[in-house]
């Protein structure tokens, strides 16, 4: 708690999913001093909105949530956006905190930097062996650099930045859109709404055959403040629960969780992406004790409940 009194500490991407439970955690580790920099008055793809945003708040750490993402959809429609929007973002505020000498930066990368084809579970050691899946390489790679700038900025600068990979995220208050959303809430919503509608079927891309891990949000936000306070070396950390479904069994399981009675469809036409996904936590145990909590069924059951409590389905 004392690690934490006099902390100034910037969460850009506060307001959004991970964000919320990351202040939350703050909140609970007695940080009395948080900025949250929203997009209307801080644009952080732009120079003098992020110099704007570190004379403003004054941090002396700075948590970097911040992202343009979306599923395989979005990132297929938007490689040059995902791109340039996240390297702009990342490159210049983690090089502005230099210059303004904060003391600490925490930057979330993505399990979207790691190789399309990686030995199972993914070792952090293992991130340069290959190219990442084309599908989300853009967005993978420009997160991937800050790990390159962390690095750099620490051996020639002493500059104290952390990079931290978590896997796919779920969870109460996730982002349901039907353009951009994740898997689960993708699956989550498309059931529910064919219930609401009486369809006999539902549609779901790919072959079922890959296989995701998952990390429910608020034990993410947790690894998150463990790290911040901490971790200071320049090895990238894993953050993850440690496990893997394949999507068909995923897609089972919402189908029994949201009650649908119909059919499921696998339109195969349509990419299914990395081939497997799981992480090898065993850093993050050993640096900082950190440990995922929430089993998935729990967290999926409070992710259903969630969504047909808040988007009134039923109606």
């Amino acid at each position: 708690m004392k690690f934490w009194e006099d902390k100034r500490v910037v969460v850009t991407g506060g307001a959004g999913f991970l964000g919320r439970s990351v202040i939350d955690g703050l909140n609970k580790k007695g940080c009395q001093h948080i900025f949250v920099p929203r997009k209307k008055e801080y644009d952080l793809r732009q120079l003098s909105d992020i110099k704007r945003l570190l004379t403003d708040a004054k941090p002396n750490m700075i948590i970097h949530l911040a992202a343009v993402v979306g599923g395989i959809g979005a990132n297929r429609e938007n490689p040059g956006k995902f791109f340039y929007e996240n390297l702009m973002m990342g490159v210049q505020l983690l090089h502005e905190a230099y210059l303004q000498k904060v003391d600490k930066f925490v930057a979330i990368g993505t399990i979207c930097a790691y190789p399309k084809f990686t030995k199972v579970p993914f070792s952090e050691d293992d991130i340069w062996s290959g190219y990442p899946e084309e599908t989300n390489a853009p967005y993978g790679l420009a997160k991937k650099m800050l790990l390159v700038q962390s690095q750099a900025y620490r051996q020639q600068y002493d500059f104290n930045s952390i990079y931290l990979l978590p896997v796919n995220l779920y969870g109460p208050g996730d982002n349901f859109s039907e353009e951009s959303s994740h898997v689960i809430p993708a699956l989550i919503k498309k059931c529910c709404d064919a219930i609401k509608r009486g369809d006999s079927s539902i549609t779901v891309w790919g072959t079922g055959k890959p296989t995701r891990e998952f990390l429910y949000v608020d034990d993410a936000a947790r690894a998150i403040v463990m790290a911040a306070e901490k971790y200071n070396k320049p090895a990238p950390v894993n953050v993850g629960a440690g496990f893997e479904i394949s999507i068909k069994n995923l897609v089972n399981l919402i189908v029994k969780m949201t009650g649908f009675k119909g059919k499921v469809i696998w339109d195969s036409s349509k990419p299914d992406g990395q081939p497997r996904r799981c992480l090898d936590t065993q850093r993050a145990q050993k640096e900082f004790g950190y440990t995922a909590h929430v089993k998935f069924d729990t967290g999926l059951k409070k992710t259903i409940d969630w969504y047909k409590k808040n988007i009134d389905v039923t109606k």
